[in-house]
């Protein structure tokens, strides 16, 4: 018996409690779309298993060799380049490396730390709902930006709304700790995370890579790993 219980937990992945409410309305939703007409129940049917696959949690295995970057989020990235960090950072008024990861409605929305250090601020910032997709939504979307130091350094960490998300979800203070691949936000629905990190350090990523987070080398901060080639193809 417990071998058939360990078997199953390891098929369904756990789904994160912010969902809940919503799997609880889409089943409503179902019920009331058969009762009305039962063909309107299988599209009930289908939106709720997707609202069950949107707010996924599955665990992840993360790197833990000081001066990683991981990636904080599912998705692709999108952009890297190089751009003074949002004034709310109140992190010098310096370029520094930024990778940007593009989460769609298909990605996992769980947002997870990094690195392993300490919340030195939190700052939300009310805006647009732009395509989370262009650089533009870096200054005038929605979002949610949290400094946090590790060793020494300090990196930016920005949720950014996009076009149909309307909520960001943060689970941390300022003066929290957190551990590399902690979970410490979530965005509904779709959406964009920008990562700021000091421009000495290492990308070791490439432009249109799928990132994982909690997983996925973002960048070197010790700058020791090999320098990498990437194709996209």
């Amino acid at each position: 018996m417990t071998d058939i219980l360990e078997s199953m937990r390891r098929i369904f992945v756990p789904i994160h409690k912010e969902g809940y409410p919503f799997i609880l309305i889409a089943l409503f939703a179902t019920i009331v779309l058969a009762w009305l007409w039962s063909p309107l129940g299988w599209i009930g049917t289908i939106l709720t298993v997707w609202v069950c696959y949107f707010f996924r949690d599955p665990p992840r295995v993360t790197p833990m060799r000081e001066g990683l970057v991981i990636s904080p989020a599912d998705g692709r990235v999108n952009l890297i380049t190089t751009a003074v960090p949002p004034a709310e950072l109140s992190l010098p008024p310096e370029p520094m490396t930024r990778i940007s990861v593009f989460m769609n409605v298909f990605d996992c929305h769980v947002n997870r730390s990094p690195v392993t250090g300490r919340i030195e601020q939190i700052l939300y910032t009310p805006g647009l709902f732009l395509n989370a997709e262009i650089d533009k939504a870096s200054e005038d979307n929605e979002r949610n930006a949290l400094v946090i130091e590790t060793a020494g350094t300090r990196i930016g960490v920005v949720q950014i709304a996009g076009l149909v998300a309307r909520r960001i979800v943060s689970f941390v203070k300022v003066g929290d700790s957190l551990s590399t691949g902690e979970r410490f936000g979530l965005i509904r629905f779709g959406s964009r995370l920008d990562i700021y990190v000091p421009m000495s350090a290492q990308v070791l990523v490439g432009l249109g890579q799928t990132a994982v987070a909690g997983e996925t080398v973002l960048a070197d901060l010790t700058a020791n790993e090999p320098a990498r080639q990437y194709r996209i193809g």
